[in-house]
């Protein structure tokens, strides 16, 4: 145990110690945000609207509900992409055999890799954090409906896919050996990972087959996840306000809170159960693939 949280503290230090690279996860989320405002608070709002046939809501509630989608969008694809950025000091010690240095002293790959995987955990939570503080500000300037719990169950949100994009990058990064390699994954993580999973553009609007397609994947549960906790509340006050309920669902469902695997609705629960089922698996994953290159050090 003493080794694994000395070589955690080595990895979280040198994290720290690259500035740069530190800086750079740090301002994504609010570069996300931003981009987000800019391009797709519109698009949000317009859809909205659209789905309302004629009915007036509040401005609060409708700011309040595309601040939500806009929050929960950036928190899904921040608590994955970031996992890989910091998460490079993996493949970083590959190349510069600082690995091969570490190996040669009694130390399991098991216990490296759990070491490299609390390092990413903990560094990708403090700016998984620091985005959802920057989302609850933005929440209060928007439009604020979150309940205390709404808000515990959105930061539990937070830990599990940053836990699964963590696993994630573990599992990916530890075939790779060069800087460039990080680079291309980190690069194609980073622009497509936001589309497979229903953040930048809801499931609703894409073909039946490609939906069916994405419904393998756990990532788009998570991004359902956290719209469901973010936009509970602007839901009631929109039946608050008038809208009936059947028009209530069919706004959850073109907007992915109500998400459906080949006709059949997917429950709150389920939703739930399969990110922390991925997150059990993926974990499992890693632990035999740093017992296989245990074994072959040992050959």
């Amino acid at each position: 145990m003493k080794q694994i949280i000395s070589l955690t503290k080595r990895n979280v230090k040198l994290f720290f110690k690259d500035k740069s690279l530190f800086f750079v996860s740090l301002i994504t989320p609010m570069i996300l945000l931003v981009l987000y405002v800019t391009f797709l608070g519109n698009v949000y709002k317009d859809s909205l609207l659209a789905n309302l046939n004629g009915l007036v809501l509040s401005d609060k509630v409708v700011g309040g509900f595309v601040g939500a989608q806009l929050c929960s969008s950036i928190l899904s694809v921040s608590c994955v992409t970031v996992a890989f950025c910091s998460n490079m000091l993996m493949v970083q010690d590959k190349a510069s055999g600082a690995l091969a240095d570490l190996t040669v002293s009694p130390v399991k790959r098991e216990k490296l890799g759990i070491a490299y995987f609390l390092a990413t955990e903990l560094t990708t939570l403090i700016v998984a954090g620091f985005a959802l503080v920057a989302s609850f500000v933005f929440l209060a300037i928007q439009g604020w409906f979150l309940s205390f719990t709404d808000v515990l169950l959105l930061i539990l949100d937070v830990l599990l896919l940053t836990t699964f994009g963590t696993l994630l990058s573990s599992i990916v990064n530890s075939f790779l050996s060069t800087q460039g390699q990080i680079s291309a994954v980190g690069t194609m993580v980073s622009s497509g990972y936001g589309f497979i999973s229903g953040a930048y553009m809801p499931l609703s609007q894409f073909g039946e087959g490609l939906r069916k397609v994405l419904g393998f994947f756990p990532g788009t549960y998570g991004t359902s996840l956290l719209r469901n906790h973010a936009m509970r509340g602007v839901f009631s006050e929109m039946q608050e306000q008038g809208m009936p309920a059947q028009l209530v669902e069919e706004v959850k469902t073109a907007f992915d809170c109500n998400l459906y695997f080949f006709e059949n609705k997917v429950e709150l629960w389920v939703t739930f159960a399969v990110i922390l089922g991925t997150v059990a698996v993926l974990f499992a994953v890693y632990l035999l693939i740093m017992k296989s290159q245990n074994a072959k050090r040992g050959k």
